[in-house]
């Protein structure tokens, strides 16, 4: 009976040990925040249309490194034209609209030009009489009022100008004039490793002023319009002078040639709105590479302007043929944005 008890005593503490060393069961729990993907659209601004679409799987297309297509980060070079393709071009292109301001506030030592055209068209604000005037007196303003003075001097005298100049049509500075989509789609390309350059007929110091704040784009890869300079010593302190001369037109073929030049490759992805981009666009189809060419179609009198075939400023006849018989690809302003600048976001 002894030997029971005792049995019993040792295996009733043993039993409050097991009990007291049981430990409670765990809660699962998750070590980390599960988190979703989110895909974020790339071109905000756009419609889900084919330009759109088009883009995209080409990017996609270049940048899969197990795809057939694939484009190596040093050669995925992309040029863009300025005036009508990334900003505003009418009534007429900015950096004659500041060759227009200057005349006016550069009349007072010039008594000679209310009688001497294309001045005279310019002070009297008589844009069918400046129009005539073509080409040759485009130039004579450009010559007299990007001339003469250093490439700083002229830069800054362009700066004073962009913090108050509006846009005759829109009342906004033309540093506002930016095709929203457009900047969209610089930032794409970039994020997928593209070098963006800036390939236009404007003024090249004129366009370096607005263009690398605007555009995220630096100075030296912003190819433009040349007037002929000189060294100047100037005792110690050396400047470049500006000239009355052209010294290379960036237009046309003059585009393609200024690419090689330059650049030194073909680039893989252009875009352009008119005939003067046609070559650089023909140059970029040429690549050995898979190349996409871009034309911008003016369509949208409402909140810009509709203009083509017979417009005296970004004229896009051939180009637009060529587009459509080669498959490249056009964006419909009307229909393809949703908006078309940054203001209207607000």
């Amino acid at each position: 009976m002894k030997n029971l008890i005792k049995f019993s005593a040792t295996f009733l503490i043993f039993f409050v040990l097991l009990t007291s060393c049981k430990q409670e069961p765990q809660v699962k729990t998750k070590s980390a925040v599960e988190t979703k993907t989110v895909i974020t659209d790339p071109l905000p601004s756009w419609n889900d249309v084919n330009s759109k679409k088009a883009i995209i799987s080409y990017v996609d297309a270049v940048t899969d490194k197990n795809g057939a297509n694939f484009i190596p980060i040093a050669d995925r070079i992309s040029v863009f034209d300025n005036d009508g393709t990334l900003w505003s071009e009418k009534p007429i292109y900015f950096f004659i609209l500041y060759a227009m301001d200057r005349v006016k506030s550069m009349a007072k030592d010039h008594p000679e030009w209310k009688n001497k055209q294309p001045f005279k068209a310019v002070l009297e604000n008589d844009m069918e009489a400046l129009e005539k005037s073509g080409e040759k007196g485009l130039i004579q303003i450009i010559m007299a009022t990007h001339s003469g003075i250093s490439v700083k001097s002229f830069k800054e005298s362009v700066l004073e100008w962009s913090k108050t100049a509006k846009h005759p049509k829109m009342n906004k500075l033309y540093s506002e004039m930016v095709y929203q989509p457009m900047l969209e789609l610089l930032n794409y390309l970039r994020d997928h490793d593209f070098k963006t350059y800036i390939v236009s007929g404007g003024e090249v110091e004129f366009m370096r002023v607005f263009l690398t704040e605007i555009y995220g784009i630096p100075e030296e890869q912003i190819i433009g319009t040349r007037l002929k300079t000189e060294y100047v010593y100037n005792n110690g302190n050396p400047h470049i002078k500006r000239l009355a001369g052209l010294d290379f037109n960036d237009d046309k073929e003059g585009k393609a040639v200024n690419i090689q030049a330059i650049i030194g490759k073909k680039p893989v992805f252009a875009g352009g709105n008119s005939d003067g981009d046609l070559q650089m666009l023909q140059w970029t189809a040429s690549s050995s590479h898979k190349s996409f060419m871009l034309y911008l179609h003016h369509t949208d009198a409402e909140r810009e302007w509709a203009y083509d075939r017979k417009s005296h400023v970004g004229k896009l006849d051939k180009g637009l043929d060529q587009a459509i018989k080669d498959g490249w690809t056009v964006i419909d302003m009307k229909n393809d944005w949703k908006l078309i600048y940054p203001f209207e976001l607000n």
